[in-house]
């Protein structure tokens, strides 16, 4: 689906590079915003079960930093950083039926203690980045705010209006929801997980299990369904999925160590399996044009070269480089409301 149609934003399906092919990313949306014109009002779309963190937050202010008014239309469902997008509208528009939701984002960390307490604290300060935006588009307190989004909240349409994260509810009715593996969040709508399993959607191994691996800058699309009895399925496709993806990693991880150019690059070689997503022939590159490490290596010309390979190496990592950029690899009462959907939910959070 073309992110601009029409004089309008489109954001339906998943927030970054997504499991169906359908979705957007903060890059498509850059593009788009620049062929509308930034003088000009912007009517958006929203229809997203959520997706990656750094897209969401990229859109978000993209939207914020639009000059003409921005109107966002929630056409089913805003949740995750989905609902972080919605908050960048000047007006936000509930369809009769929609449903939007907050949480805190949450990550998979591959390490040692110390790699786990470093994602501790960047979940937080995220978490809480999160909270202030909602708290200042809502006028809620930032605490309250924080409490909702560990809770994961639920809102139908009025609920959001009345809680200050959407400006009205109008009687047009909700679309369908996107694609989306709604299964993966706590307490939500049943029809919506329903939905997910009839419709064969799924972050299982069948769709690129290797993404379950992700940065501390990414929300994590493999969180853990409750536990009900009616998700085992779901609960093995995880655990399936992130074995999966644990051992691809552990795999790339002691092949870069085990390079013949890692030799005396050392340091160069740990800093690429472990904190970058370098693919093995990328990291044997970048390797291979790095200074060995002299046994005393103190002088001016030594560090300069250290630096330019690191630096070269690092630029392939985020994708900046030559020759081939990496991609992620690697997250009450419904009744009334989905009714008017032509849906049959029943109850949530």
């Amino acid at each position: 689906m073309a992110v601009y149609q029409n004089g309008e934003l489109v954001l339906y399906g998943f927030v970054g590079d997504c499991f169906w092919d359908e979705g957007f990313t903060a890059r498509e949306v850059l593009a788009a915003l620049a062929e509308h014109g930034s003088d000009n009002p912007l009517p958006v779309r929203l229809n997203s079960g959520g997706g990656y963190v750094d897209d969401g937050r990229s859109i978000y202010n993209a939207l914020k930093l639009h000059q003409g008014e921005v109107t966002i239309y929630v056409d089913a469902i805003a949740a995750s950083s989905a609902s972080l997008i919605a908050m960048a509208g000047d007006k936000i528009v509930m369809r009769s039926g929609a449903i939007m939701m907050i949480h805190d984002p949450s990550t998979i960390t591959y390490g040692t203690a110390e790699d786990h307490e470093v994602s501790k604290q960047a979940l937080e300060r995220m978490g809480q980045s999160f909270a202030e935006t909602y708290a200042s588009r809502s006028g809620q307190k930032v605490d309250d705010v924080r409490t909702a989004m560990k809770a994961t909240t639920w809102m139908t349409a009025d609920e959001a209006v009345e809680a200050g994260y959407a400006d009205e509810a109008d009687e047009e009715t909700a679309k369908m929801a996107a694609s989306f593996d709604y299964r993966a969040y706590a307490t939500a709508p049943d029809d919506l997980t329903d939905l997910s399993k009839k419709r064969g959607w799924t972050f299982g191994p069948t769709a690129k299990a290797a993404s379950a691996v992700q940065t501390s800058q990414e929300e994590t699309i493999m969180a853990k369904p409750e536990a009900d009895g009616k998700s085992a399925d779901v609960d093995k496709a995880v655990a399936d999925a992130t074995a999966a993806a644990t051992a691809a990693a552990n795999e790339r991880i002691q092949a870069i160590l085990g390079l013949d150019e890692a030799t005396g690059r050392e340091d160069q070689a740990q800093h690429f399996a472990f904190k970058t997503q370098m693919s093995v022939e990328d990291a044997k590159a970048a390797l291979a044009t790095a200074p060995v490490k002299a046994e005393e290596a103190d002088d001016d010309t030594d560090d300069e070269a250290d630096a330019e390979a690191y630096e070269a190496g690092r630029l392939r990592a985020s994708g900046q480089g030559s020759p081939a950029a990496t991609g992620k690899s690697q997250k009450p009462d419904w009744s009334a409301a989905f009714a008017r959907a032509g849906r049959s939910g029943n109850k949530g959070a």
